[in-house]
């Protein structure tokens, strides 16, 4: 570690915050379910498959176009099991709430989490509270966790990616970082900004279904697409090319960062994911992508090659190419 303290880049999601667990919490923690860093890990319990998995949220604002901290703490655990390919089943949910919040936002919150694990088909059948002193937190702080049932055959990994391999993205990319980034900053532009925060587990079940051999799946949250297809690389140690036209982003997003000066291959998302597929089989998950609300936008984005291992090159809309590093600093923190 360089530092003699902690920084909000250690949150990011991106090179520090690799750098934070590899350095020091894999020092103290270390094992090998541990060691994939992956979104969740595989457990065994007698002769079952399990997935574990948690995560907290501390988004700053907890209400914003799209959702709120509440559906967003459910959907963001969810998606976490589902990237193994995991069925995701009971969550908990523990809550450190600050003195003053209206008792209003906090009832609104929870009927959002309760509508959103609904429709993930998911419990949450424990949790806790606690409630801490004005300014000692900023409004309410939310952790999940979240146990998945892992089915015989299904070895989804971020380690998993081989050359040859189509990258397909399920939809348009930094919908939920720049809604955030909007309504923090009270920004007003012309046109339409929403959250994507949505669950992915039935979608994922649909991809299954026509290719049981899907090799990695991920959502791109923190540090975004760029962030997380490095993850694969360096984990599957092969390339990956990406080809800048094909990247969907809503139009308005777009400009949007563009007059931010804000690329949005690094800015969060809470409702896509990107899979690494054979190539034999891209039209038929493509085909079943589409057949979901949440995968109707899915497209092609690029390849995994076997050049360069660890890196990712962005083929760009003029025909050169460019270096995609993964996320240094942190453009937005309290994204998630």
């Amino acid at each position: 570690m360089k530092n003699d303290r902690i920084l909000l880049d250690h949150g990011s999601g991106g090179r520090a915050s690799q750098q934070l667990v590899s350095d020091l919490i894999l020092r103290y923690f270390t094992n090998t379910s541990l060691a994939q860093l992956e979104d969740s890990t595989e457990i065994y319990v007698d002769w079952y498959r399990l997935t574990f998995s948690t995560d907290s949220y501390v988004v700053d604002p907890i209400f914003f176009p799209g959702g709120n901290i509440g559906d967003l703490a459910i959907n963001g655990t969810v998606n976490d099991i589902a990237m193994r390919g995991a069925i995701p089943k009971f969550l908990s949910v523990g809550f450190i709430l600050e003195e003053g919040l209206l008792i209003a936002d906090f009832e609104k919150i929870l009927v959002s989490m309760a509508m959103a694990a609904r429709k993930a088909n998911v419990q949450v059948v424990t949790g806790d509270t606690k409630v801490v002193p004005r300014g000692a937190a900023d409004k309410i702080f939310i952790n999940t966790s979240g146990i998945g049932v892992l089915l015989d055959g299904r070895k989804i990994s971020g380690h998993n990616a081989l050359p040859g391999d189509s990258i397909i993205i399920s939809g348009t990319i930094a919908d939920h970082g720049v809604t955030v980034l909007t309504q923090r900053e009270g920004l007003e532009f012309s046109g339409s900004f929403a959250s994507d925060s949505q669950a992915l587990n039935h979608l994922v079940e649909a991809m299954i279904a026509v290719c049981p051999d899907i090799h990695s799946l991920r959502d791109p949250t923190r540090g975004g697409l760029a962030t997380t297809l490095n993850e694969i690389a360096e984990q599957s140690n092969v390339g990956i090319q990406l080809h800048e036209d094909a990247i969907p982003i809503n139009q308005d997003v777009r400009a949007a960062c563009e007059l931010l000066g804000l690329d949005p291959l690094y800015l969060a998302n809470e409702g896509k994911l990107v899979a690494c597929v054979p190539a034999e089989h891209t039209k038929k998950v493509l085909a079943a992508m589409y057949n979901r609300p949440e995968g109707k936008h899915a497209c092609v984005i690029g390849n995994v090659v076997a050049d360069d291992p660890g890196k990712v090159w962005l083929v760009t809309a003029i025909g050169g190419s460019r270096l995609v590093d993964m996320l240094a600093g942190e453009p937005l923190p309290r994204i998630c």
